[in-house]
């Protein structure tokens, strides 16, 4: 009885606590900062005036970098985004919040997103320790040809890409659904703020499922072709969709998305539950 009072104490202590409130609204204002500047400089793209920087995680921390206190503000997001793995980390092992937080499902679910965010929090960190190395898309392309060079590789990065493609999906698909009201806590909040919210969450998040989409295809096309170079990063993934029937539109819409998606992230630092 002891054993399982002190278990439901440290649940209870993980999910309501201050540690884990902190780590989870730090983490979500650095991504908002990482999507806010990928927009833009998607945007820049658009129309022609990139200067040539990438518009992926890379180009945004150069673009952090130049500006004043720059170091300090890329260690910060860095930072955050350690706190947004433990986060995730938090919610793998003793459940996210809400009534529902504690299945299988949502816990595994936890857990990818925890390997993913200490990936990306070790890469800003690499950066700002001045580790620059290579960019997105090489990386991608890397990446991609060590993994094809595994026993069954290419079925490898296949699942990967398929695994990608999937996740950018969904993300777009509950976007579109507003699945994310149920995360936030705005009862008392001005009715206008609520739809500037939720107007937010869903052009941010169809945007960000696109992305993910697209580059997730990318992938599989590698693993079809055997071929690593038809992978793509988060920079020519963007600059691909200058190549559809719709030129470069369809980039400033994917832009605009993300940049709204880094104000959702803020939005969603001020108002999640976690």
């Amino acid at each position: 009885m002891g054993n399982r009072r002190a278990s439901r104490g440290v649940r209870a202590a993980s999910r309501g606590g201050g540690g884990r409130e902190v780590t989870a609204r730090c983490g979500l204002l650095a991504r908002g900062v990482l999507y806010a500047l990928i927009g833009m400089l998607a945007l820049r793209v658009a129309i022609g005036d990139a200067g040539g920087q990438e518009a992926d995680r890379q180009g945004a921390l150069q673009e952090l970098m130049g500006k004043p206190f720059g170091g300090v503000l890329v260690w910060a997001v860095g930072t955050g985004l350690v706190g947004m793995m433990l986060w995730r980390l938090s919610e793998a092992v003793f459940g996210a919040a809400g009534p529902d937080g504690g299945k299988p499902l949502k816990r595994l679910a936890s857990a990818g997103r925890t390997v993913f965010y200490a990936a990306v929090a070790f890469s800003v960190l690499s950066f700002a320790a001045g580790g620059g190395g290579h960019s997105g898309d090489q990386q991608s392309r890397d990446m991609t040809a060590r993994a094809m060079d595994l026993p069954a590789g290419r079925w490898l990065v296949g699942a990967a890409g398929l695994g990608i493609a999937v996740a950018g999906t969904v993300i777009a698909v509950q976007a579109a659904r507003r699945s994310f009201r149920k995360h936030l806590t705005m009862s008392g909040v001005a009715a206008r703020w609520r739809a500037a919210v939720g107007f937010l969450g869903v052009t941010g998040g169809l945007a960000r499922g696109a992305l993910f989409a697209a580059v997730g295809g990318f992938v599989v096309y590698a693993a079809v072709r055997y071929d690593p170079a038809q992978a793509k990063g988060i920079d020519d993934t963007l600059r691909s969709f200058t190549r559809t029937p719709a030129g470069p539109w369809l980039l400033v819409a994917v832009a605009l998305g993300l940049m709204l998606f880094g104000a959702f992230s803020w939005a969603m630092a001020r108002w999640r539950e976690v």
